[in-house]
């Protein structure tokens, strides 16, 4: 049988990693395709180290373009990141008629809808399962392994530096400033690494993830986004007295009234197993009301485990290459004309537990103001920790766990905490979650 030609756009890191594992693997992946897989042109703007990886087994071009118009090619494979050009490739190469496989997470958080009603018009496939979570094939199981659930939330540790930074702030008790510097020294972390520790990167894969579990257009836009750029290291000593582990966490759930889709630092019980994901490592946690729980970790980076994910899904849409699109396995998992329109609920409106701390003087009543301000919101207060005040001073700790409550409501509470006499500077929130369904 004709073999599957493709054409590769970018062969960095993961474009590298694609064409190993897929000489060294080539014989088991045709096993499992039916037929030959092989990447017979490649674009890159460095073509001394595209012709040094491929070794003359493709032809080489610094023109993108023309891989995307190459007659010969039957998918492309996009490995190049950014919004604007990888954009254009990648509806070029639906206009002409290619199926796609994209590892661009931002590409599709912001332009998915547009790139997947072209796909669905021009009968072609676009996977991305390397878009979420590197080799964990966390978009299989949301759209095909558990559709015959009502998936009811998803909470994922999906950057693997902003893990990292926290694992190490956890072990060591060093600031968060030292302990970016140390995952830049180590690769870990990008030379300017905002879209990791400001929660940008989790939040485009949580919108990726939002849209499959609950059949609804990709709305990045509407997603609530908090990193850990602020977090101190003393809220992570606390949470570890406490019980808990801080983790930044991708958060999609489906409410009676609407969606919940937000990226934050997260308070989880210390007993739970993603709570216990270390270092650099991903993983996501999905309740359906059948299944129940089913964790799903891995590594969520480097080439070969991006790589895996890629070919996975060139095996993928080389199965079903002459399949008719009305019978494929739908983008989105739903099929387009059924999708939700749900909408994505303001942070306002968002229901869960809070860890509160703050600076208080050591003097009687400054509590029972506290709790008289809580209570007037219905907030209602799991736990208590008060620290002694170091010797010499007049002002401690505080530090509140309370039950589920509206944001809005904490957002209220907060406002009147800090304009007490006996509270000084800023009130520290951080968001928790149980994880228990």
């Amino acid at each position: 049988m004709k073999p599957i030609n493709v054409g590769l756009l970018g062969i960095g890191t993961v474009g590298g990693g694609v064409w190993t594992v897929l000489k060294r693997n080539e014989e088991e992946i045709s096993r499992r395709a039916g037929r030959s897989i092989r990447i017979s042109h490649v674009a890159d703007r460095n073509l001394d180290h595209a012709r040094n990886v491929t070794g003359g087994g493709a032809r080489i071009t610094d023109d993108a373009y023309a891989v995307v118009a190459d007659p010969d090619i039957d998918i492309v494979v996009e490995l190049i990141g950014g919004y604007t050009v990888a954009r254009d490739l990648v509806l070029k190469a639906i206009e002409n008629g290619k199926h796609v496989v994209t590892a661009n997470k931002a590409l599709l958080a912001v332009h998915g809808n547009e790139i997947f009603a072209a796909a669905q018009k021009k009968g072609v496939m676009v996977a991305f399962e390397a878009a979420v979570a590197g080799g964990i094939p966390i978009i299989k199981a949301l759209r095909e392994g558990l559709s015959a659930n009502r998936i009811q939330w998803l909470a994922g540790i999906i950057n693997g530096t902003t893990n990292f930074i926290l694992s190490e702030m956890r072990d060591k008790g060093l600031a968060f400033a030292d302990v970016l510097k140390e995952a830049q020294r180590l690769g870990y972390a990008e030379a300017d690494p905002t879209f990791d520790i400001e929660g940008v990167d989790a939040a485009h894969k949580a919108t990726i993830m939002s849209a499959i579990a609950f059949g609804i257009p990709m709305q990045f836009d509407k997603a609530y986004i908090e990193g850990i750029s602020k977090l101190d290291a003393t809220d992570i000593k606390y949470a570890e007295q406490l019980g808990y582990r801080i983790k930044l966490l991708g958060i999609a759930k489906h409410k009676k009234n609407g969606i919940e889709l937000r990226v934050h630092p997260t308070l989880i019980p210390t007993k739970r197993l993603i709570a216990n994901v270390e270092g650099a490592m991903n993983a996501v946690l999905v309740w359906g009301d059948a299944v129940g729980a089913t964790l799903y970790y891995g590594k969520g980076a480097g080439a070969e485990p991006t790589a895996s994910a890629v070919i996975a899904d060139l095996v993928d849409v080389t199965r079903l290459h002459t399949a008719d699109p009305k019978n494929r396995v739908p983008h989105l998992a739903f099929q387009p004309d059924r999708l939700s329109d749900l909408p994505i609920l303001p942070m306002a409106e968002v229901e869960t537990a809070y860890y509160l701390r703050l600076t208080a003087a050591d003097k009687p009543g400054v509590l029972a103001d506290i709790t008289r301000i809580l209570a007037d919101l219905s907030i209602s207060i799991d736990a208590m920790l008060q620290k002694e005040p170091a010797e010499g001073e007049s002002q401690t700790d505080v530090v509140i766990l309370t039950h589920v409550a509206l944001e809005k409501d904490v957002d209220a509470a907060i406002v009147r905490i800090e304009a007490l006499a006996s509270i000084t500077g800023k009130v520290t929130r951080i968001r928790m979650e149980e994880l228990n369904g």
